[in-house]
């Protein structure tokens, strides 16, 4: 009996302080910035035409895929992609979106040819146009070490975008590996 006293107590104080504090209004959600909206330009489906440079002086790998661009809450765009590469299926993942507090576009890239787990910040240039993200990841030709990238993303048009990465040598000189098209359906 003692114990249901003091519960019963201790709802009666709780409810009485309730009707004395101020009322604490609910917080408002975040809106998409002006940042976010721009992601929206990679949404929809799209076909990709891709030139891998595996090597100086000889004819980079080709590869045409498709790939799908939806929007998370208007924060985030998640891309599902997919192609052939040396006669393998090649899928990958992309996330994207803003860090408002960072003042930066950050994102992920994973795919299935590697397990590397691939991280991106970057900025849009003063055009509107241009995205770079960079990063850190492994060579193929060099097992075992991280080199910087660098990844550029420009739209032609709304509804055709080319891409480019590229990386840093040891030699501090940047070398372009591959570079792609892709066109809205």
């Amino acid at each position: 009996m003692k114990s249901f006293t003091r519960s019963t107590l201790a709802a009666v104080l709780l409810a009485a302080l309730s009707l004395h504090l101020p009322a604490q209004e609910t917080p408002q959600m975040p809106k998409p910035t002006r940042e976010h909206e721009w992601l929206q330009r990679f949404v929809g489906n799209w076909t990709t035409e891709t030139s891998i440079h595996m090597e100086p002086g000889k004819p980079p790998l080709k590869a045409q895929g498709t790939e799908t661009v939806k929007s998370l809450g208007g924060f985030w765009i998640v891309s599902e992609g997919k192609s052939e590469m040396m006669g393998q299926p090649f899928l990958f993942n992309l996330t994207l979106g803003y860090d408002a507090d960072a003042k930066k576009y950050s994102g992920t890239w994973v795919d299935s040819m590697n397990g590397y787990l691939w991280r991106y910040s970057g900025s849009v240039d003063a055009s509107g146009n241009k995205l770079t993200l960079e990063s850190e990841g492994p060579c193929p030709m060099e097992p075992g070490k991280l080199f910087k990238f660098q990844e550029v993303t420009e739209f032609k048009s709304d509804s055709e975008r080319t891409f480019t990465s590229s990386m840093q040598g040891a030699d501090g000189k940047w070398t372009t590996l591959v570079t792609g098209v892709s066109k809205k359906k």
